[in-house]
């Protein structure tokens, strides 16, 4: 099925994970098990949470710190929103500030006046957050309210501000299209959770008035954004197994979008890539993941469960080369750096890989704190936040 008119020319667009029996409803109660730290379920095992010994490396790039801000603690569901303008970044206790995104001067600073779950998200004019108790709160550029909206239970992932319509996904899985002028409930896609799911705090990616979100049970959606039609569903990964636990094949992290393929990675899955307009299957790749993916013009880059980092042919996601010296450090989603690719251990440390041969060949301290979400490309570099606090904005080369 085609997305009607809303997939033209499409361009490349712009997160851990807790695992949940059900959802944590406003009307009903439900379990919720401890947060993943990925890229395993070494908690339910007895494994330990200490990450491994940093391994060795002979630098060959230098990673450098472009700006750093400090915002405020924070968890999975907030990761920075960027405008050709301006940065913006939330914290758990209602900071919402605005960063000039050349310097990282604080243009404003003010409180939300309530404890968030999510956010930023941001268009030129508008900046919404989420809490959890399902609020979405609005603010204009200037850091003013505008609105405040409901959805059905806690935002639980950056909200993504598309011309008049603001996407809201809710923990209880459904996709709420919110009218940006006054947070008005325009349409609602109202489909349910499995059983036993991992909890989507990456959000989806916006391009040209559509939404492509990875959801539980191993789905990517196309969504006309003015609309909320399904301009089509593709299947990443097909539940197996005997267990609830066996089964869960959600696709957890964004998916990499650019103006011919989509394409998402599954927990227990596998990564799968699509014609963006059709919706039509390219190409497999049995890999699972929770941390994520990002890619370049010839390959994909994959943050397997195991740990280790991959890259594909985009072409038919054929294996380039593996690098899993990291394997030990619990690494997130990967990003695209200059010649490199950039991913952010457990430690707050930043580990740099050549995108030519896996080379490990670079490293960068930052404050001993994981990221919230994947990072994000900026200019020639990339900008992300860390779970104490701070906005790095780093390049390397």
């Amino acid at each position: 099925m085609t997305l009607r008119g809303a997939l033209p020319s499409l361009a490349v667009a712009l997160a851990a994970a807790a695992l949940v029996a059900g959802c944590k409803s406003l009307s009903s109660d439900s379990l919720t098990l401890p947060t993943i730290p990925p890229p395993s379920f070494d908690w339910l095992t007895g494994g330990s949470n200490k990450p491994g010994p940093l391994p060795a490396l002979t630098a060959r790039a230098t990673a450098s710190v472009i700006w750093r801000a400090e915002i405020g603690k924070a968890g999975p569901g907030f990761a920075p929103a960027i405008t050709p303008e301006a940065v913006y970044a939330a914290a758990q206790d209602g900071t919402l500030m605005r960063f000039d995104p050349a310097t990282g001067r604080s243009v404003w600073r003010i409180s939300a006046g309530q404890k968030l779950e999510a956010g930023p998200g941001a268009g030129t004019a508008l900046v919404v957050v989420g809490t959890d108790q399902g609020k979405v709160l609005a603010f204009g550029a200037d850091g003013k309210a505008r609105w405040t909206g409901q959805v059905s239970s806690e935002v639980i992932s950056p909200p993504i501000v598309v011309g008049n319509i603001v996407v809201v996904q809710s923990g209880d899985g459904r996709i709420y299209g919110l009218a940006a002028d006054t947070g008005k409930t325009q349409w609602v896609d109202p489909r349910t959770l499995p059983s036993l799911t991992i909890r989507n705090n990456a959000g989806g990616v916006e391009t040209r008035g559509a939404v492509f979100v990875g959801m539980a049970g191993g789905s990517l959606l196309a969504i006309a954004t003015e609309t909320g039609a399904i301009g089509w569903e593709g299947t990443v990964a097909v539940p197996k197994g005997s267990t609830e636990l066996d089964r869960i094949v959600d696709v957890t992290s964004l998916p990499f979008v650019d103006e011919n393929e989509v394409c998402a990675a599954a927990y227990q899955g596998r990564v799968a890539c699509f014609d963006v307009v059709r919706g039509t299957l390219l190409w497999t790749r049995d890999i699972s993941s929770l941390a994520g993916i990002t890619g370049d013009t010839s390959r994909l880059y994959v943050v397997a469960a195991d740990g280790s980092i991959q890259a594909l042919d985009r072409t038919n996601g054929a294996s380039v080369w593996k690098q899993d010296v990291l394997a030990k450090r619990r690494i997130g989603g990967p990003q695209v750096i200059g010649d490199d690719v950039a991913v952010i251990d457990v430690q707050g440390y930043l580990h740099l890989v050549a995108r030519a041969d896996g080379r490990y060949i670079g490293r960068l301290a930052t404050d001993g704190s994981a990221a919230t979400a994947q990072p994000a490309r900026f200019g020639n570099g990339i900008l992300w936040q860390s779970q104490k606090g701070d906005l790095y904005a780093v390049t390397a080369r």
